[in-house]
This record gives C-alpha cells, sequence and structure tokens, in this order.
C-alpha cells in the first residue's frame, strides 16, 4: 500500500436542499462564500495539505463545478483582450490548481456508497474524503493536521469537534478513549449517529474530514443499506475499526457549517472581516446597525 495520501474524494452529488430555492439550479457547492464557491475552499485545503488528486463524485446538475475547474477560453481570452492581466491570472490559476477527475453517481445511494464510487481512481492507498459544506479555517489546514496524524500513527483518522449539550444530537459521535500522548487525539471504538444527549458516548462530534485506509473500500462493499436504501459511510469505519486502528482528532480550526443557511451567513460574516481590502469598511458598517 502507498503510504502517502495523494488523492481526495469530494462527494458533491447531494441536491442542497436547505438552499432551496437558491439551489434549483445552481449546485450548493457553487454558492459564493464572499468570492470564491464553498467548493474551492475544500479544494485549495486538500492542495495545501500535499493532495495531488482530487476526485469529484458528482451527480446530474453538477456541471458547474467541473467547469469552475477547467480552463474558460472565452472569459481567459476577453479578460486578455481587456488589460485585465490580475483576473486573467486569478481565472487561470483556479483551472491549474490540481488534477481533478469526476465520476458520476447515478443513484443517492448514501455517502458511504459516493466514497466507493471513488474505489478504482483511489486504488490501493490511503486517501482524504472531503464534505465541501464543512467550512474550516485554522493556521494549519484542518486535512494537513490530520495527515500528520495519520503518518505519525497509521491508523484512518476522522476529524472530531467538541460538541456540549443537547446539540450533539445533530451529529455522528464518536465512541472511545483518549489518547495518553495527545489531548486530541481519540482512539476510536465506535460510532454513534443522532444520539440522544443522554445517549451520546461522548462530546466528540465527527466533522466532514476523513483520511482512511482502503480497506474501508472491501468493508462498504460488503455494507447492508440502511434507512432508504442508503450504505452508510460510518457503518463501513465502525467495521473497519474492528481491524485496524482508526483515531478521532479534534482539529485545531473553526468550523463553519456552510451546508445550512444561518452557518452559511457566519461564515461570510468572519471570512469577509479577514479580508484587508475591506474588512475595516465592513466592520464599520455591521458597527452602524441598529441591532
Amino acid at each position: 500500500m502507498n503510504k502517502r495520501v495523494r488523492k481526495a474524494v469530494f462527494p458533491v452529488a447531494g441536491l442542497g436542499t436547505r438552499f432551496l430555492p437558491a439551489t434549483k439550479a445552481i449546485p450548493k457547492e457553487m454558492l459564493a462564500l464572499v468570492d470564491k464557491p464553498i467548493i474551492q475552499y475544500g479544494v485549495e485545503e486538500a492542495i495545501a495539505s500535499g493532495v495531488e488528486h482530487i476526485i469529484f463524485i458528482t451527480g446530474r446538475g453538477k456541471g458547474e463545478i467541473e467547469d469552475h475547474f477547467d480552463i474558460s477560453f472565452e472569459l481567459d481570452t476577453n479578460l486578455e483582450r481587456r488589460g485585465k492581466l490580475e483576473l486573467l491570472a486569478l481565472s487561470r490559476s483556479i483551472a491549474s490548481m490540481a488534477r481533478i477527475t469526476s465520476i458520476r453517481q447515478k443513484e443517492p445511494l448514501g455517502l458511504g456508497h459516493a466514497v466507493l464510487c471513488a474505489r478504482d481512481l483511489v486504488g490501493d492507498e490511503p486517501f482524504a474524503v472531503i464534505l465541501p459544506d464543512d467550512v474550516i479555517d485554522g493556521e494549519v489546514p484542518c486535512l494537513k493536521q490530520m495527515i500528520g496524524i495519520f503518518d505519525e500513527r497509521g491508523g484512518s483518522v476522522l476529524a472530531t469537534q467538541t460538541i456540549e449539550g443537547p446539540a450533539i444530537s445533530a451529529y455522528g459521535v464518536l465512541a472511545g478513549s483518549r489518547d495518553p500522548a495527545n489531548e486530541r487525539l481519540y482512539h476510536c471504538t465506535g460510532m454513534v449517529e443522532k444520539p440522544k444527549f443522554e445517549d451520546a458516548p461522548s462530546t466528540q462530534a465527527i466533522i466532514g474530514r476523513y483520511v482512511l485506509t482502503p480497506r474501508v473500500f472491501e468493508l462498504l462493499e460488503q455494507t447492508a443499506p440502511g434507512a432508504g436504501g442508503e450504505i452508510q459511510l460510518t457503518d463501513g469505519i465502525k467495521a473497519l475499526a474492528k481491524e485496524e486502528n482508526v483515531f478521532g482528532y479534534n482539529f485545531e480550526g473553526k468550523r463553519f457549517d456552510a451546508g445550512d443557511k444561518f452557518g452559511m451567513l457566519q461564515a461570510t460574516v468572519e471570512f469577509a472581516l479577514k479580508r484587508p481590502e475591506f474588512a475595516d469598511k465592513f466592520r464599520e458598517y455591521l458597527k452602524g446597525l441598529e441591532l
């Protein structure tokens, strides 16, 4: 098995119903967070973490995602003719960002099935899974932190976030014990999907970043569909934890749920305030609001 994490799988075949009517004709992954689509933040994180090959698992109506990361001859020609060289360089940098391959998930059979669609391209090597709805802002990219744990410990790694109180019921929750040598690291013995608050095995909610060994493909292939006929990624990882080391890692950084309207609003405000070209003006605007 190749030990280096070189490939990242992006399951982007969902319908984005939480953002209707905006997503009736536009993929939710292409909704803008300030001036970049959500999907680009995830791709940039993967590249900054050493990933060389991006694999999109798409569905019908997702062509705009592929177009965004492709060369736009008409746009580039127009920008060059008008002398807008900075914008031209920006457009070309997106097209040359990474090697990108798309695979069509023909039926909505769950996250586990979406990951399984990438099996032939990933092959016999560890890989990352990024759910682009989770936008994570950190000094060190979240995925890079996780790959560091994988390189050190040699087991699959799940990103986790501490969630206190009843809100934990909205997440998959890690079961396991804290590593004595690293307070951010947990030895995973299982997972519980959206437990009642009183039944949650820990405060460690699983977030949309995974570094997985290729054994998970075989286990997903053996996983029986659950509710709605879907194959769940968590079921495959639970089976993996019985055979290999699986770790939860409480990453450093701030996570925004950009798949939720309120989370998207939060992310928009905070990312805008980090942009030097208009942060001061935007901050003054916010202070002037009668709240």
